[in-house]
């Protein structure tokens, strides 16, 4: 997929994605691309702020395209709705190299006990 992280912590993290090479037949970066970045930058800032002994699953994504990336990169910001303690929320907005928005991914993250070796 080609993803970059190039900022991350507990309230922002952020990444890029190529277009090329996560591309559908017609030459749009494919729908399920901007999914695997979202949940990507969702689900890794929810295992940080889950802290040593926790384990962050996801148990809910959806995503709202509203435009599309044709060349160029993507670049996903995500940012906490929610952080309690068994649940997070994070909305990650993906805009084109023109800063237009193309994607809104909105992911649900349980929090459970990491499962223990034996």
């Amino acid at each position: 997929m080609g993803i970059q992280i190039t900022e991350f912590t507990v309230q922002r993290s952020v990444a890029t994605m190529p277009v090329e090479g996560n591309t559908q037949p017609i030459g749009l970066l494919h729908g399920g691309a901007y999914v695997v970045l979202g949940e990507s930058l969702g689900s890794m800032s929810a295992n940080l702020y889950a802290g040593a002994n926790r384990v962050a699953v996801g148990v809910d994504i959806n995503a709202t395209h509203t435009g599309s990336a044709t060349s160029g990169i993507v670049t996903g910001v995500c940012t906490p709705i929610h952080l309690g303690r068994t649940l997070t929320v994070h909305e990650i907005i993906v805009t084109d190299e023109r800063g237009r928005r193309c994607s809104t991914i909105r992911i649900t993250n349980l929090i459970k006990d990491a499962p223990q070796p034996g």
